[in-house]
């Protein structure tokens, strides 16, 4: 029995939904694909494939088993890609997740110059606010942001480093005033940014001088996209978390303010997350080099952006800039 085979016409099977359908997939009768299937079931000594005359059902083994073969098939594949030299030249389809702001912000615009360069690599791109399991989902990178990586056996390659800060709006500012110090946040109107990477419950204040302060929050609004949290601090509902490259964009348009601007969130890395470093497709090793080029200079150029604003504010309100100092 070719284990192998019959393995990978269990999978057309589920995937088309149908013996017939399978077999027209594979050019293959009916009766072999329904064969190589029972050879399974009977090698396994267990139910695979619930039949009816209109339907297929997966058993709960057959559930278990399906995983393992897709993981087998694409080590197969990977393999097989290598030896036909499809490590040389990117093509194929690229399933790309990214954390929504992030991606929004740095990963579209480099898909958009990477096509440029690659124009046979076809992008799947999600967006969505947590850490996949990639091998269950099917991605190839996964682009996150975190303290530190949870151990989850992928490999990972750091692109660069980012934080956020808290901003409001002037309106609310002005009705309310600025906190001082982190400890004054306890009288005011916090918005908390939902993140599978964050506590829910304290912001991590870190200040220029090295020193840290836990906040414990009890926020009265709760979101997990940045664009909304900006949308919340707009609109004066209060002092809110933000990223750089949410927030750069409107403080310089002056709608919203840096508060407590000598202090900032705890710093973040950005990763890129794949499944394996053996057989790497060049569609996924050429992405991820491209990411890591072009995402530290985007967060180069915001954090930039960020200090002549910070200078800017500093001038106007006749606060000392470093070069006076110097002077």
């Amino acid at each position: 029995m070719d284990t192998l085979q019959n393995m990978r016409v269990f999978v057309r099977v589920v995937d088309a939904g149908s013996f017939t359908l399978a077999a027209q997939q594979m050019e293959l009768t009916t009766a072999h694909v329904s064969r190589a299937v029972a050879d399974l079931e009977r090698h396994l000594r267990t139910r695979l494939l619930n039949r009816t005359t209109r339907r297929l059902a997966l058993t709960e083994a057959g559930e278990r088993y399906l995983l393992r073969c897709q993981q087998i098939m694409s080590y197969v594949e990977e393999a097989e890609a290598e030896a036909s030299a499809a490590y040389v030249k990117p093509s194929g389809r690229l399933r790309i997740h990214a954390m929504t702001s992030f991606g929004q912000r740095y990963v579209i615009p480099a898909i958009s110059n990477y096509r440029k360069r690659y124009p046979d690599v076809t992008i799947e791109l999600t967006l969505a606010q947590r850490i996949p399991d990639m091998l269950e989902e099917g991605y190839d990178v996964s682009l996150v942001l975190a303290r530190e990586l949870p151990d989850s056996g992928l490999i990972f390659r750091q692109l660069g480093s980012t934080y956020s800060m808290l901003c409001a709006s002037p309106a609310y500012l002005d009705k309310y005033g600025a906190p001082q110090k982190p400890a004054d946040l306890h009288h005011h109107a916090c918005l908390q940014l939902v993140s599978p990477v964050s506590p829910l419950d304290e912001w991590v204040i870190e200040g220029i001088d090295g020193s840290t302060d836990t906040i414990g929050v009890k926020s009265h609004f709760q979101v997990n996209v940045a664009e909304a949290m900006l949308v919340a601090i707009r609109e004066g509902m209060g002092i809110g978390v933000l990223p750089i490259y949410s927030a750069v964009d409107p403080l310089r348009a002056g709608t919203i303010a840096r508060v407590l601007p000598q202090h900032r969130m705890q710093q973040m890395g950005v990763y890129a997350l794949y499944p394996s470093r053996q057989y790497l497709d060049a569609k996924i090793s050429t992405w991820v080099d491209w990411m890591h080029e072009s995402v530290d200079k985007a967060l180069q150029e915001d954090h930039q952006a960020l200090e002549r604003i910070g200078s800017l504010r500093d001038e106007l309100a006749g606060i000392p800039t470093a070069q006076d100092n110097a002077a």
